[in-house]
């Protein structure tokens, strides 16, 4: 597993507060379908199935936050980059889920319409 001192936890009042100030780059290591079904507005998907940290765009000074479903998979994205020599520690804690279960806005897809909405 990953030492804790590896992973820094963020609640989601932190990360978006950051996101609200442009003070972070934020990254879902979710797959494509999932990303397109329901996401975080401003978040960029980099699927875990095809991570290279090699790719990821740069931060400049922003923080980069990795986010997934509940926090595993951005936790292993988390050592993935840290061994490839990326200084990139920061993960939402419990991912999209308790972004959500905290009460904070999503981007979903309407399969009925087609249509992108946010949601509350």
């Amino acid at each position: 597993m990953f030492a804790a001192s590896r992973t820094k936890d963020l609640t989601p009042q932190e990360v978006k507060a950051d996101l609200d100030a442009h003070a972070i780059l934020l990254i879902d290591v979710r797959e494509p379908a999932e990303f397109a079904a329901e996401r975080i507005h401003g978040a960029l998907n980099f699927p875990l199935s095809t991570f290279d940290p090699g790719v990821l765009p740069a931060a400049g000074d922003k923080l980069m936050v990795l986010q997934c479903g509940s926090g595993k998979r951005s936790a292993t994205a988390i050592d993935r980059c840290q061994k490839a020599g990326h200084a990139i520690d920061s993960h939402l804690a419990g991912g999209i889920m308790a972004w959500k279960a905290a009460g904070l806005p999503t981007v979903t897809f309407d399969s009925d319409t087609g249509s992108v909405r946010d949601r509350a």
